[in-house]
């Protein structure tokens, strides 16, 4: 159990406890602007630190394992899992505050299975499936939208009832928003897609 793993453990930990907190954090919006509890802006703030720290390790634990050469089955294992566990807690917090649409969440998940699906038939082949670009992209955007949704989520900002005043024109901020989660899940989609096309002779071969 190195430092890496222990990062690994303690992300699904964190977003355990986010969860228990998102769960107990009262109603979904408050109209009125400062008309949220103090306990409740409290728990919220303490959910979404959480879930910064959280989405933080996925970045550092795979990168201190590289540098270290503390690479191990564990964290192969267990890395994967508990980036698959972080963006389900959050999105499907998200969908419970009505910050997304359930839609979203299962295309997301089903596209992280199928993936993980790919991956596991390569390596029994000896083949190993590396994040690329887009997938890279992918991450960084879903990660975006989290935090963005997040911090609407505690009331700094409204996402569904502000209006942006630009050149004239009145911008609901709610259209905005969905038009860039459509973004996320088009990136998501097609990324999942470009390794079925790149990596089709592992599920074409046939079976050894």
């Amino acid at each position: 159990m190195n430092i890496p793993n222990l990062l690994t453990v303690l992300r699904v930990v964190m977003v355990m406890v986010f969860v228990l907190l998102a769960a107990n954090a009262g109603p979904v919006f408050f109209q009125t602007p400062g008309s949220m509890p103090d306990k409740i802006y409290a728990i919220r703030l303490v959910a979404y630190i959480l879930a910064i720290f959280a989405g933080a390790t996925d970045l550092l634990d795979g990168y201190l394992a590289r540098k270290w050469n503390q690479v191990t089955d564990f964290g192969a294992l267990m890395d994967p899992l508990a980036d698959k566990i972080f963006i389900t807690a959050t999105m499907m917090m998200a969908v419970e505050y009505h910050l997304m649409h359930a839609w979203i969440v299962v295309l997301v998940i089903s596209r992280e299975f199928m993936v993980t699906g790919l991956r596991t038939m390569a390596a029994k082949r000896g083949i190993v499936i590396s994040a690329d670009r887009w997938g890279k992209l992918k991450t960084a955007l879903q990660m975006i939208m989290l935090a963005l949704a997040g911090a609407s989520w505690v009331g700094w900002y409204d996402l569904r009832h502000a209006v942006w005043q630009i050149a004239g024109f009145n911008i609901c901020v709610w259209n905005v928003w969905l038009t860039f989660l459509t973004g996320v899940v088009l990136v998501t989609v097609l990324s999942g897609l470009g390794y079925f096309i790149r990596f089709r002779h592992v599920f074409m071969a046939p079976a050894k």
